[in-house]
């Protein structure tokens, strides 16, 4: 019962920010519920979670979701997985995880240099590759799609509504390695289900707070939350060498 609770709190705070920003649940939860279970655990329980919410998450998103790019994004995210999964058989994940620090950092300048994406597919399906690289190597599939649409200077609405729906494409995609390798046991589907409702009310209030938040009270919140990303990534990787 306990273990429940503690699960729950950490989901709900996590969905908070989902549900203010878009992404950052897994960014959020996973350390959180690290503290009380194997951080194996703690990604497959995370991942299901936004399985079983994602449906949900097309019916309500699907007025203001960027279809196409959605759609390019998760080509780009199927060819990038396996290269992803491939290179860290092969690389050091804590150096691995340098470089993707190093590579947010380089799209947050580019964020911030305000410079602009050409209005092609083409960066839509770098980015979705490159998303699909980061989840095969460190599960963080978000930092490419979130730089490609804050670069697009698409509106916070279909930005927030994109990346969530994303995510629930990239978590689908990532389901059958967690069966696979034997990471969704009973007991794993039985914590994320009891802290569904956890999830549901804390994307709820973070929702309240996104309508109070204008473009650029949005574009900042999540460029913050990108270099948080980025910085929390790089200190794990430069742990390892400490």
């Amino acid at each position: 019962m306990m273990l429940t609770l503690i699960i729950s709190a950490a989901v709900f705070f996590a969905a908070v920010l989902r549900g203010l920003t878009g992404f950052g649940f897994a960014l959020a939860a996973v350390p959180a519920m690290s503290l009380v279970v194997a951080p194996a655990r703690a990604v497959a329980i995370a991942i299901t979670l936004q399985c079983l919410v994602g449906l949900r998450d097309v019916v309500t998103m699907r007025a203001f979701m960027d279809r196409q790019a959605l759609v390019l994004l998760s080509i780009g995210a199927l060819v990038g997985t396996p290269i992803g999964v491939v290179a860290l058989t092969q690389l050091s994940p804590d150096a691995m995880r340098i470089v993707l620090a190093l590579v947010v950092f380089a799209g947050l300048a580019a964020l911030l240099a305000r410079v602009q994406l050409p209005p092609n597919r083409t960066p839509a399906l770098i980015a979705g590759m490159l998303s699909g690289v980061f989840s095969g190597l460190a599960a963080m599939p978000g930092p490419p799609a979130i730089a490609y649409f804050l670069g697009r200077a698409s509106g916070a609405v279909a930005t927030r509504a994109s990346l969530m729906v994303f995510f629930f494409i990239t978590s689908l995609m990532t389901l059958p390695g967690l069966l696979i390798a034997d990471r969704l046991d009973r007991s794993t589907v039985i914590l994320a289900v009891s802290a569904l409702p956890a999830l549901l009310i804390g994307t709820w209030a973070g929702g309240r707070m996104f309508t109070r938040l204008g473009e650029g009270g949005y574009r900042t919140a999540a460029s913050v939350l990108l270099a948080f990303t980025a910085i929390a990534t790089g200190l794990r990787g430069l742990a390892a060498y400490l």
